[in-house]
C-alpha cells in the first residue's frame, strides 16, 4: 500500500502542479474576493479528485466506446489550454476602480469545472497518468491485494487534491506581498507560461500522432 501510495503521488503531483497551477489560479480569479476565492478553491479541489478517480475507474471505458486514443485526447487539451493562456496575455490584470462591487459580488462558480478543473488542473497529462495506473494492476489480483490497491490510489489521489486546496485558497497572500505592478508582472508571465504549456501539450499530442503514421 505505502509503494501504491507514493507511486501515486509521484506520478500525479508533478503533473498536477498544484504550486504552479496556483498562480495560473490567481490570475484567472483577479475579480474575486478571498472568501469567494477560497470557495472556488475547495470547488477545484473536489472536482480534481472526481476527474482523477474517473479517469482511474472509467478512462479506458469512455476511450474505448468513442474510440478517442490519448494522443488525442492531448491535441484537443493543448488546444484549449494554449488558447485560455494567449486570452489571458492579452487581457493582462484588467481591474478597473469603478467595479469594485462588482468584483465583491462575482460568482465565479461557473469558471470552477471549465477552466480551472479541466484542462488546466486536472488536464490531459493528468487523465493519462490515471488510465495508466489503472492498467498497472496485476493480472489476477486477489481480492486482499485488489482493495490494497484501490486504497492506496484514493488516499494518492486525495492528497494531491488536497495540495491543490491548500496552494489555491492561498494564492492571494502572492498577491499581497508582490502588490499591483507585480502581480499584473505575475500575471502576464504565468499566462504565457500556460501559452506555452498548451503548446508543449498540443506538440506532444502531434508527435504521437505522426509516429504511428510513420509506423504504419
Amino acid at each position: 500500500m505505502v509503494e501504491t501510495f507514493i507511486l501515486v503521488v509521484a506520478a500525479l503531483f508533478p503533473v498536477v502542479n498544484p504550486p504552479g497551477s496556483a498562480l495560473v489560479f490567481l490570475s484567472l480569479t483577479q475579480r474575486a474576493s478571498m472568501k469567494a476565492r477560497r470557495s472556488l478553491a475547495l470547488r477545484v479541489a473536489i472536482n480534481s479528485f472526481f476527474v482523477m478517480l474517473g479517469s482511474l475507474l472509467l478512462g479506458t471505458l469512455v476511450l474505448n466506446i468513442y474510440g478517442i486514443s490519448v494522443p488525442i485526447i492531448r491535441v484537443a487539451g493543448g488546444i484549449v489550454v494554449a488558447v485560455s493562456g494567449w486570452k489571458l496575455l492579452n487581457e493582462g490584470n484588467k481591474k478597473e476602480a469603478g467595479d469594485a462591487g462588482e468584483i465583491e459580488d462575482a460568482d465565479f462558480r461557473n469558471i470552477a469545472f471549465y477552466p480551472l478543473t479541466l484542462p488546466l488542473t486536472t488536464g490531459p497529462g493528468t487523465i493519462a497518468v490515471m488510465i495508466s495506473l489503472g492498467f498497472g494492476r496485476t493480472r489476477q489480483p486477489t481480492t486482499v491485494e485488489e482493495l490494497i490497491y484501490v486504497v492506496a490510489i484514493l488516499l494518492g489521489t486525495l492528497v494531491v487534491a488536497a495540495a491543490v486546496y491548500v496552494c489555491f485558497a492561498y494564492a492571494g497572500r502572492v498577491e499581497r506581498i508582490l502588490g499591483r505592478t507585480g502581480t499584473d508582472v505575475a500575471v502576464r508571465l504565468s499566462a504565457f507560461i500556460l501559452l506555452c504549456i498548451g503548446v508543449q501539450i498540443l506538440w506532444n499530442g502531434i508527435s504521437e500522432l505522426l509516429s504511428t503514421v510513420m509506423r504504419q
